[in-house]
């Protein structure tokens, strides 16, 4: 999947070998002057990002559908289905963002702060217990990532991932899309959602230091107030490393570079090519354009 500065392309290999692109435009508040401005279009980028995501995931699943016997679908996918008839995949897809982000804010919001109420018997420095509390929900976010990496189907993900990553150095060098010349650039990239959730855990680690350590309630309740922030802030930070090669940069980018080693892995040439036929459909002249 491929995001352009008006675009989505999404290019899957059918079972028959044949790549098929699908190509829409930016839409809704996506598309609004709101998601130009700083901080905010962090927000609106990570929301987006989840529901492209899954709308991803959906179609090319869709493909394979007619090859393999899925059985009766579940009670819950039925129930949809009556209820909202033509808009039901949109529903279940903006359910799927909804307990997916739901999960993520329990298992690395919540949870670290609650968990580490349980240090204050030996940390009684708020600030030392606000690092304690990043430490762990950034040890906890590294040892998710590897947990899932071990994963046959989570790998051939990354291997797509990598492949996603190489075709856009390719771009970005002014080299011509082939596989050939794709092949030989790294799978990481400055500009990567992973290297953008652990800015994330870094500058929400700073921030909420800065509001002490109150009662359980008012500390849960200050993370989801200042999450749209954190958010905001950290997606400027990834839009400036992708554009600068200073060494104050590459300092700040370095941890997110190495976390990607996992995220990652080295495509097949198969591989390439359907990265490659996603992001030639969402090229535009200006090549100081954001891809992603």
């Amino acid at each position: 999947m491929m995001k352009g500065p008006k675009d989505i392309a999404i290019a899957v290999r059918k079972p028959d070998q044949e790549i098929i692109v699908k190509k829409e435009a930016i839409q809704g508040i996506a598309a609004s002057s709101i998601s130009k401005l700083p901080i905010f279009r962090g927000v609106i980028a990570l929301i987006d990002s989840m529901i492209i995501g899954v709308k991803a995931l959906t179609y090319s699943a869709e493909f394979f559908e007619e090859y393999e016997d899925t059985g009766e679908k579940g009670r819950i996918e039925q129930w949809i289905e009556n209820r909202f008839g033509d808009k039901a995949n949109d529903v279940m897809i903006y359910f799927s963002v909804f307990i997916a982000m739901a999960l993520a804010v329990l298992i690395f919001i919540i949870s670290p702060t609650v968990i580490t109420t349980f240090l204050k018997r030996y940390i009684t420095n708020p600030l030392g217990l606000n690092i304690a509390e990043g430490v762990f929900r950034i040890t906890l976010f590294i040892g998710y990532v590897l947990l899932i990496s071990q994963m046959k189907d989570i790998q051939r993900v990354f291997q797509y991932h990598g492949a996603e990553h190489k075709t856009i150095h390719c771009y970005e060098s002014g080299q011509e899309l082939t596989v050939d010349n794709v092949r030989t650039f790294t799978t990481l990239h400055p500009r990567c959602g992973t290297s953008f959730l652990l800015i994330v855990m870094v500058i929400s680690m700073i921030l909420f230091t800065m509001i002490g350590w109150p009662n359980p309630w008012v500390r849960i309740l200050s993370r989801f107030v200042l999450l749209p922030i954190v958010a905001g802030i950290s997606y400027e930070i990834i839009r400036w490393a992708g554009r600068s090669q200073s060494q104050l940069v590459c300092m700040i980018s370095y941890p997110g570079l190495m976390l990607q080693k996992l995220t990652t892995r080295e495509p097949d040439d198969s591989q390439l090519e359907v990265a490659i036929a996603a992001l030639k459909n969402v090229l535009v002249e200006d090549k100081e354009a954001d891809l992603w």
